[in-house]
């Protein structure tokens, strides 16, 4: 069943610069928690995008 939500295509990139231990050890954490760092930085994203909408942009 497709949920009626307009799926929208990741066609975009966000380059950025990160110490190596840190993102050794995010990306590690990640695994574990069965999960990918790529998955998280979007779902941060969309999180902060939502926490910090001004209420003309809802």
């Amino acid at each position: 069943m497709i949920d009626n939500k307009k799926v929208k295509k990741k066609n975009s990139q966000l380059v950025l610069r990160i110490n190596d231990i840190e993102r050794d050890e995010f990306v590690s954490l990640c695994e574990e928690l069965d999960t990918s760092a790529a998955r998280e930085i979007r779902r941060f994203i969309r999180n902060f995008v939502a926490e910090n909408r001004l209420p003309d942009n809802q």
